[in-house]
């Protein structure tokens, strides 16, 4: 039997279907999990040894090369992560034209977001 016997006519017509990206989607989200779980436990540790640190002692330990690689590390997983979650969420609960608009609007959010803490750290990192 054929594979496209199960679809409509119009769905033929219009070559509706599998847009076959769902497991790049899926592993991506695994993958930046993963990711995000030593990143947090450095990050939460990190924090909590410089609890009674005042501005200057944390700048001066953000700006050395390791902390500063590590925090541009999570920025982007984390913000990565939340991109692909919430692409998912709209496209399982939004059922509008607004689904597109919706998506673009949280990918833009969410990677403007990482660039701008990405500048912040190097700003930090080099002194600026």
């Amino acid at each position: 039997m054929n594979r496209q016997s199960f679809r409509s006519p119009l769905a033929r017509a219009l070559g509706l279907g599998s847009a076959k990206r769902g497991s790049r989607h899926w592993l991506a989200e695994r993958v930046t999990a993963i990711a995000l779980v030593p990143l947090t436990v450095w990050f939460v540790a990190s924090i909590i040894a410089r609890a009674g640190s005042d501005y200057t002692a944390f700048v001066s330990w953000l700006s050395t090369p390791f902390a500063s690689v590590g925090m541009i590390l999570l920025l982007i997983a984390l913000f990565h992560h939340t991109a692909l979650g919430l692409q998912v969420v709209i496209e399982d609960y939004v059922h509008s034209g607004a689904r597109f608009a919706a998506v673009i609007a949280i990918q833009l959010c969410c990677y403007g977001l990482a660039v701008v803490g990405v500048i912040a750290i190097l700003h930090i990192a080099f002194g600026g």
